[in-house]
């Protein structure tokens, strides 16, 4: 219902109340009618369904199919292996959700809030829970507001929305009806909002709603029902695993039937089937994406990100759009001096390098702000941010005080929009300093303050002072002052507020964080498309996107909330993709414009702290919460939460799910390469009167063996130099697109082709030529795991030792197969013969053969690039 285009006594009367309040047996029957004025919490998983969860992903259901294949052939140690892999990737997933959880449960807020309310014609303090619509409360500074009240009776009251509705600035509250029944939630001046906090003076209300119905209890509902969104590594594997699982069983059911029909025994080919679609599969592919994540989120919360869910980590990767939240998040939601005309000149920052005294004595005098023992600000944020301009400039509130002690004022009120106190000099007289609307001040002032002393009014340079800051988005100010031989007789605005001196100008802003345009100018270079949404005002919004270059100078396009509420989704995502701005937005705005990006095929981040973020947060690829300022309910509906607040950690993390989303892929290069050499040579070897060219523990010790070390090895490379100089991986790219298929064709072909033909020379003729393929195959498997670390550059370039966990287990896996060679016992379980000196220098020829084709083609790659 809307209530704030309605007379006070009407809303008491439609909600059977009066501005007396209820009594406490009324009270207590509502509060059964309507529930606790409380947000309803989904229900958490128990833990062990978020354990079981993690085997909820197509190829960990694959993997345990091969492992009871494996089991089935009498392969126990195979399967073990594959089932050990498995629980390993499930207890990683599972550990870095549940201590993420734990990290945001810590940051919750434990106390309930009391409220002030009327009950039995008395005011007593209850629980914010036990308030009932018709319940008459009482605000004051510094209390939060415990449900959603129309306003009866206000004194001086402003509350801070920023939370619900993201504007910066504390909104000054009254109690008169409006006109618009449809007005945005941050015009309604006589309303205040559960969730929001009342910063400035005091007031009466009614509540006309609780729990689920107040505004805040409409955004938790929309959190609700907006459902988690699939990761693109998730996409991408799922589509991957269900492909390859097709194509694997397509190739050994065609292998199986070759060779009954070259007359080779079933149970012997069916096998060496089984072995070949266990080997083909990457076993160790959700262990490896697991782990990198895993180490990816520990060292991204060292630099401040707290990632909820591993998968996010390489999310943050695929970013095209950052959807950035203004207040709190590219802004420090805290008002600073950003520009003063003062003394006919402009001055830039808060620093006025030794001019502007009496406009600085102003600002601090005429100022209920105060300070506290620590020597922190209280009070508004406007005043707070005059006594800071202040104090940077060398004026203490406390020392001018005692020098020029208050003797009288004329409080501030919204109709005259200025605020006047009274100041005895040190020597004889008094001086009255007045701050307000600057247009006000113009119109009260017939001099100006200049460096050539007092000077009549220039109003022109004066409006035109005015139109410039408010031009740039600043909330401007004027400060006047005149002097007196005494304290008036008669402290009222019309004696006193008239013929004023002219002091300067002050214009505020939300002060933009620090590093914020910087990783906004890093975004655009690596092909991210930065976007800020806020419930300000649009031209406050259009000057904060271009101070951060977000919009570039002469770009001024903005669309409104009420402008979007007007467009279809299809309209919108026809225009989405070129709007960079979006000012005076609602929690449903924000939502849709998510959505209209993710239709259009974008990967969204979604940054932001209030409570109105929440929604878009869920709905986003991956929503980004504030640690320090952001709101639980934020923080809950996020899969990171920054714990520095800080929009350029947003931008190191992406540069972070880059390097892990390269390497992943780096991974399956080389394991599908190698797979694909194997399944060539075992598929084509009948063709050759080979059926069985490798023995079915061999193959699996080749696939178990450099899957996992050289895989998880891939997953300590540097990022490359141009890590935040490209574009992201495009969101419609598969696992095998970008050049990766031909790769895995490329070399799997090599590898392939180069031992069928060594089979066709040695077989028959070289009495271990089984033993040499093996181990000319796992050879050749290290020097695709070597070379797959660059596109480009060359690996001795690079360093072989520059990747030392690589380089590690290359050597390790080459001395475990001479192990299997030489030591008998070993020999006997992989049906393995010691090689002879120039059997293993001819089996190491592979080897050397991926080396010299991967630096040839990386040579002609560089050659190309420089042309």
């Amino acid at each position: 219902m809307s209530w704030h285009d309605k007379q006070g006594d009407l809303v008491l009367q439609e909600l059977r109340s009066s501005r007396e309040g209820l009594s406490s047996r009324e009270a207590e029957r509502r509060l059964e009618e309507y529930g606790p004025n409380v947000l309803e919490e989904q229900r958490r998983s128990p833990i062990f369904l978020v354990f079981v969860s993690q085997f909820a992903d197509f190829m960990i259901l694959v993997l345990t199919a091969a492992a009871v294949l494996a089991a089935a052939i009498g392969e126990t140690v195979n399967a073990a292996a594959i089932f050990a892999i498995v629980i390993l990737n499930a207890v990683i997933g599972f550990i870095q959700e549940y201590r993420a959880e734990s990290a945001v449960r810590e940051l919750r807020h434990l106390a309930e809030p009391e409220a002030l309310v009327l009950r039995d014609r008395a005011v007593v303090s209850v629980p914010a829970s036990a308030l009932v619509p018709g319940d008459v409360v009482l605000l004051d500074a510094g209390r939060a507001v415990p449900a959603d009240m129309r306003l009866l009776q206000v004194t001086r009251l402003t509350v801070d929305e920023s939370a619900l509705t993201g504007e910066s600035d504390a909104v000054e509250k009254q109690a008169q009806p409006l006109t618009d029944p449809d007005l945005p939630l941050g015009d309604r001046t006589n309303m205040a909002y559960s969730g929001t906090f009342v910063t400035h003076g005091r007031a009466t209300g009614v509540v006309v709603a609780t729990g689920m119905r107040t505004e805040l209890g409409r955004i938790a509902s929309m959190l609700q029902t907006e459902a988690r969104v699939r990761t693109p590594l998730q996409r991408r594997l799922a589509g991957f695993g269900r492909a390859l699982t097709l194509a694997i069983m397509a190739a050994c059911s065609a292998y199986f039937a070759a060779g009954i029909v070259l007359g080779e025994g079933w149970v012997a080919m069916f096998l060496t089937a089984i072995a070949l679609a266990v080997a083909a599969i990457p076993e160790a592919l959700p262990a490896v994406v697991s782990i990198t994540l895993a180490l990816g989120a520990r060292g991204m919360a060292r630099r401040n990100a707290l990632l909820r869910r591993l998968p996010a980590v390489e999310t943050l990767g695929s970013v095209t759009f950052i959807c950035a939240d203004k207040t709190g998040t590219l802004t420090a939601n805290r008002l600073a001096v950003e520009e003063v005309f003062v003394e006919g000149a402009f001055f830039r920052g808060a620093d006025l390098g030794g001019r502007g005294g009496e406009l600085l004595r102003a600002v601090s005098l005429c100022n209920d702000a105060t300070v506290d023992p620590k020597g922190a600000f209280v009070g508004s944020p406007i005043e707070v941010a005059l006594l800071s301009f202040a104090e940077i400039n060398g004026f203490d509130k406390r020392e001018l005080e005692e020098e020029m002690p208050r003797l009288a004022e004329i409080p501030f009120d919204p109709v005259r929009k200025c605020m006047t106190t009274f100041h005895r000099l040190s020597g004889e007289g008094v001086v009255s300093f007045t701050k307000g609307a600057a247009e006000v001040l113009l119109r009260m002032s017939e001099s100006a303050l200049t460096p050539e002393g007092t000077m009549e009014l220039d109003a022109d340079k004066a409006y035109e002072a005015l139109e410039r800051m408010t031009g740039d988005g600043l909330r401007v100010l004027g400060v006047a002052m005149r002097r007196w031989k005494g304290l008036p007789e008669a402290v009222s605005p019309e004696a006193v507020e008239g013929g004023m001196v002219l002091l300067g100008l002050v214009g505020m802003g939300d002060a933009t964080r620090e590093g914020a345009r910087e990783a906004v100018s890093r975004c655009r270079a690596a092909g991210i498309t930065p976007v800020m949404i806020t419930g300000d005002h649009p031209l406050t919004a259009v000057a904060v996107a271009r101070r951060l270059g977000i919009l570039a100078e002469g770009e001024d396009e903005v669309i409104t909330g009420a402008e979007l509420a007007a467009l279809t989704l299809e309209e919108l995502e026809s225009r989405v993709e070129k709007v960079r701005v979006y000012a005076r937005v609602s929690p449903e705005d924000k939502l849709k414009i998510v959505r209209a990006l993710r239709d259009r095929g974008h990967i969204v981040a979604m940054t932001g702290d209030g409570i109105n973020d929440a929604p878009a947060l869920r709905a986003a690829d991956i929503g980004v919460a504030m640690g320090l300022s952001g709101t639980d309910v934020a923080r809950e509906a996020s899969e990171m939460v920054l714990l520095d607040d800080d929009f350029s950690t947003v931008v190191g993390a992406v540069a972070e799910g880059r390097r892990i989303y390269d390497n992943i892929l780096k991974y399956l290069k080389y394991t599908m390469a190698s797979n694909a050499a194997t399944l060539i040579t075992v598929f084509l070897a009948p063709f050759l009167g080979i059926p069985l060219p490798l023995q079915p523990v061999q193959i699996l010790w080749m696939n178990l063996l450099c899957d996992s070390l050289p895989g998880l090895a891939l997953t300590a490379e540097r990022a490359g130099d141009d890590v935040m100089d490209r574009p992201p991986v495009p969101p419609a790219e598969r696992v095998l697109d970008g050049g990766r298929g031909l790769f895995v064709l490329r070399y799997g072909a090599l590898m392939g082709l180069a031992a069928l033909v060594f089979l066709a020379w040695a077989h028959g003729r070289v009495p271990h030529w089984q033993t040499m393929l093996f181990t000319s195959l796992l050879l050749g498997r290290l020097a695709v795991a070597l070379t797959v670390r660059s596109e480009k550059a060359s690996l001795f370039r690079m360093g072989i030792f520059s990747n030392i966990p690589l380089t590690g287990s290359v050597l390790l896996i080459a001395a475990l197969q001479m192990l299997i060679l030489y030591l008998p016992p070993a020999g006997r379980v992989f049906l393995t013969q010691p090689l002879a000196a120039a059997e293993l220098a001819l089996s190491c020829l592979l080897f050397i053969l991926v080396l010299a084709f991967s630096e040839g083609e990386k040579a002609l790659r560089r050659r190309r690039a420089r042309r």
